[in-house]
């Protein structure tokens, strides 16, 4: 049976449940879990002061209710077990989680995924700044597991990114990939300035209609259709993201960089010809640079 959590706080001040997980609770009672300490500002209280607790944790299945964009750290360090959030969720959802599930049907905040070590996030709406990236102050950002954002996303996407996957199917701020080490990047959509910038490897996948300005440091390499494009496409697909199916069947413009940092990162468009309604290929494709 699923335990079922139903938010009913009326405040504006943060409200922090880091460590509730569906791992701590699974052999706690009622009476446990509803004890467990929260964070109401700088405030501790009981768990039982904003959320009505009913069902039962043994099976690690959670199930959010209400509107809980004020509500942080949902999901953070779990280790396995499934949450369901019906709404909206607030800041670090699945930070440093270690596996499990999380689907939030509904937007998410900032630092969503932050140095998420394995399992999967799914964002059924828009996330925040900072997806899957390293903190401040941090080395490294996410080091394993999947996130997926049917939506848009903001600034710094894979910020120090070591390892795993992040898609969005719609737009993207700027800075995507920035300082990247490695890892896989796609974005369905429009996407803001400066990807890429200081990646040392790794890759982005820029794949919507109208790709951004490069930074001067990248270089044109290759024109093909890789194998691994095709199955790491199909792969979000059968995860449930939705993005434009022509893709399984285009060729990709691969640029190397950034040759400022280690430059063995890629960052790939699709196809000149593909992107050009009626027009015809450049002779040697090549993304327009930014000084």
């Amino acid at each position: 049976m699923t335990l079922k959590l139903t938010y009913h706080g009326e405040t504006s001040v943060p409200v922090e449940i880091e460590g509730l997980t569906p791992d701590w609770a699974c052999d706690k009672s009622l009476a446990e879990i509803e004890a467990f300490e929260i964070f109401h500002g700088n405030r501790k209280i009981p768990l039982a002061e904003m959320f009505r607790v009913t069902g039962d944790a043994s099976d690690k299945q959670f199930e959010f209710e209400g509107n809980l964009a004020g509500v942080h750290w949902i999901g953070a360090h779990m280790a396995s077990g499934r949450i369901e959030v019906n709404g909206p969720a607030g800041r670090h959802v699945g930070s440093e989680m270690r596996g499990g599930e999380i689907h939030v049907h509904g937007n998410s905040g900032g630092w969503t995924g932050a140095e998420m070590h394995g399992g999967f996030i799914h964002v059924h709406g828009n996330a925040g700044h900072l997806l899957g990236a390293a903190y401040r102050g941090s080395v490294k950002g996410m080091t394993g597991g999947t996130v997926l954002v049917d939506g848009n996303a903001g600034n710094e996407i894979g910020l120090s990114m070591r390892r795993g996957l992040i898609a969005v199917g719609g737009s993207t701020g700027d800075m995507i990939g920035f300082n990247m080490i490695a890892g896989t990047v796609l974005t369905f959509g429009e996407c803001g300035i400066r990807p890429g910038a200081g990646m040392r490897r790794g890759t982005l996948g820029l794949l919507g209609p109208n790709p951004p300005q490069l930074l001067a440091s990248f270089r044109y390499a290759a024109t093909y259709r890789p194998p691994i494009m095709s199955i790491l496409l199909r792969e979000v697909r059968s995860q449930g993201l939705k993005f434009d199916e022509s893709l399984l069947s285009v060729e990709f413009d691969f640029y190397r960089g950034d040759l400022v940092s280690v430059g063995r990162g890629e960052i790939i468009f699709r196809h000149e010809r593909e992107r050009c309604a009626g027009g015809g290929a450049k002779a040697i494709p090549q993304a327009t640079v930014q000084v």
